[in-house]
């Protein structure tokens, strides 16, 4: 598909300012005073302030046509405002999954200096993840499945179901971006920036690539990568 027809496809901007304004239930975000709806027709409402500004910012930032894929919080939004409400108990299933098979529990059986790296880093927030909320995962060497202990996973899902819509939608949107429950717990803790938990779910890829160099199209994904990480950790940070 050409540019031209692309653009085509994408709504023309059709307001002048965005906003976060105060509304009954958390900030609403307002193009000219209007509040876009949800694909499930729900108003576009953030319950704070700091999250609500977020958003708007991703519909200023639109020039003349409004591109989805530049707006990664406005999408997160609308998952938190149509899918999450109805669904919590399937979205803390999702996010005890992504414990069940977490990518820090799988470590590499060579060579030693990345086998030292894992244990050290990953053993680091796997070690966070215990003080701080009684989680304990068994790490094993290879790829092999190997099950987590039960408690570990009821204890996740139980965290999960505690969480409100907009949480569990962060949630399950880091544990699916890191492949990791607990990175996204992290980030949500504030234990470790976007960057640094993306950093350590590419531990694997960014040791390659200082042995043997990047090519532009993993640095490219990379980056890609980075962009949402960064706005899963302003996503929390507003949260909290």
């Amino acid at each position: 598909m050409s540019d031209k027809s692309e653009l085509l496809l994408k709504p023309k901007r059709f307001y002048k300012t965005a906003a976060a304004v105060q509304v009954d239930g958390g900030f609403a975000v307002q193009l000219d005073g209007r509040t876009p709806k949800s694909p499930a027709r729900r108003p576009l409402v953030a319950p704070t302030q700091t999250l609500g500004a977020i958003i708007a910012a991703e519909w200023e930032a639109q020039v003349e046509y409004i591109d989805n894929s530049l707006m990664p919080a406005t999408r997160l939004a609308f998952t938190a405002i149509d899918r999450i409400a109805e669904t919590r108990a399937e979205v803390a299933r999702e996010i005890t999954a992504y414990a069940a098979s977490d990518h820090l529990c799988y470590r590499a059986e060579s060579p030693r200096p990345l086998v030292e790296r894992q244990e050290r880093e990953w053993g680091a927030v796997l070690d966070w993840a215990q003080a701080e909320h009684g989680l304990m995962f068994t790490p094993v060497a290879g790829i092999i499945h190997t099950p987590q202990p039960p408690a570990t996973l009821a204890s996740v899902e139980a965290l999960a179901l505690t969480l409100d819509d907009f949480a569990l939608a962060g949630v399950a949107f880091g544990a699916g971006l890191l492949g990791s429950t607990v990175l996204a717990l992290a980030v949500r803790a504030g234990r470790l920036t976007g960057q640094q938990a993306l950093d350590l779910s590419r531990l694997d890829e960014i040791y390659q690539a200082e042995q043997w160099g990047e090519d532009a199209e993993a640095k490219a994904r990379a980056e890609a990568l980075g962009v949402e990480a960064a706005m899963i950790e302003r996503w929390f940070a507003a949260l909290r």
